[in-house]
């Protein structure tokens, strides 16, 4: 008797899924907890998995189909399967085991990344544990074939006339052809795109600049770095130390922390910071939940841990909802300054940029410092200028001094 795979029961936040990848075709067999398929949400994706051992019967939503929260996706038919039906059906019988192990242990995000570059999943290596292949190898794949690629352009441009390119089946385009490649936008682009017009239409908002010397930071860090390693298990990076002087300025000016509902102003009496995190699918913001009574080690930590789960789409529901204030790093791409944009409804948002050597005049006297810009953008329905300026100070000021975060002056 088959037995129903719905879809999985969505937060209230999330009206609907999108079927994204099918792992598993009608008539593959699949062991109990393996993944069947991936269903893609405006926040993250959801796995769904065999229930039990059996074969897949029949796929009611195909990729790309839309499906609600709990709606029939497909059929599954239990019953213990023999290993030579295990495998694909549309498989030779002189597959490679190598080939269909590279499958089993390819991450979801890895492998959306190798098909959006026509990658051969069977050539890539893994460097995981017990072979996985990760998104850096797909990563490193894609940039020895965009070598290779280089490498056949410059060979062309020197011999246009070479037997080898003459032979080859790569489709070349003419000389002044212009090309367009039409692709449907993701869910999270779609709902990132939603949010920052929401932003940009539903609040006043207005950005606030400073520079904040990043010596001291650096200097306590290059003290520190290999005792707090060895005691705590993790590197002692920047974006800690902003998590604390962000959680203690937001003590000081509770209107930063605040949101707005209608016609009230909701004053949050905790400090839930989300931190802006890349991944292949855009821009995702996990929650540091009470960062105000975290440790510095446990900020690194946890950030480590988000960004791992991002990069293989596996962040849930929970870690990306909420959050009342948001710190953004684009330096981490090169950006100096940049105009971060609010994350409604929270009220306030920090942009950190690149650390760049500059002088600056110190005691009357020119200096070389590692400054970075310090951008906060903010609504100014609820926040005054005046309170977005002493805000963004107290950040600066306590980066300058490290000693007043542990001492909350």
């Amino acid at each position: 008797m088959a037995t129903e795979i719905k879809a999985p029961q969505f937060p209230e936040s999330v009206a609907d899924g999108t079927v994204a990848t099918w792992h598993k075709q009608p008539g593959e067999a699949a062991a109990r907890d393996e993944l069947l398929v991936d269903i893609e949400t405006d926040k993250v994706v959801l796995e769904v998995y065999a229930p039990e051992d059996g074969t897949l019967a029949e796929i009611v939503k195909n990729e790309g189909d839309t499906v609600l929260s709990g709606e029939l996706i497909a059929r599954f038919s239990a019953g213990a399967v023999s290993s030579q039906a295990a495998a694909s059906p549309a498989q030779s019988e002189d597959t490679e085991p190598e080939a269909e192990a590279s499958e089993k242990l390819l991450s979801p995000a890895a492998r959306k990344l190798a098909e959006e570059h026509n990658l051969d999943v069977a050539q890539l290596t893994g460097s995981g544990k017990g072979g996985r292949v990760t998104k850096e190898d797909v990563l490193n794949a894609i940039k020895e074939k965009e070598s290779q690629a280089e490498t056949v352009t410059a060979e062309t441009e020197a011999s246009p006339s070479s037997p080898a390119l003459a032979d080859s089946e790569t489709e070349l385009i003419a000389p002044g052809e212009r090309v367009e490649k039409r692709v449907p936008m993701t869910r999270l682009r779609a709902r990132v795109a939603e949010r920052l017009l929401q932003a940009s239409q539903d609040t006043a908002m207005l950005t606030t600049f400073n520079e904040v010397n990043m010596a001291p930071v650096i200097e306590l860090r290059k003290k520190f770095k290999e005792q707090f390693q060895k005691t705590h298990n993790t590197k002692l990076g920047f974006m800690s130390f902003f998590v604390r002087a962000v959680t203690e300025a937001l003590k000081r000016y509770p209107a930063v922390n605040a949101s707005i509902d209608g016609n009230d102003i909701v004053y949050h009496g905790y400090y839930d910071v989300g931190v802006a995190v890349s991944s292949p699918r855009g821009l995702v913001v996990p929650v540091l939940r009470d960062a105000d009574s975290m440790s510095l080690a446990t900020i690194e930590k946890k950030i480590i841990e988000y960004g791992e789960k991002a990069a293989e789409a596996k962040l849930s529901i929970e870690e990306m909802t909420g959050g009342t204030f948001t710190i953004s790093n684009g330096g981490i791409f090169g950006s100096l300054l940049s105009t971060p944009i609010l994350n409604p409804p929270q009220t306030g948002i920090l942009g950190m940029h690149a650390i760049q050597e500059r002088p600056m005049a110190v005691n009357g006297e020119v200096v070389i410092l590692p400054m970075m810009y310090l951008a906060l953008s903010y609504d100014h329905r609820l926040i005054d200028g005046k309170e977005a300026v002493q805000f963004l100070v107290a950040v600066k000021g306590m980066l300058e001094d490290p000693a007043r975060i542990l001492l909350e002056l």
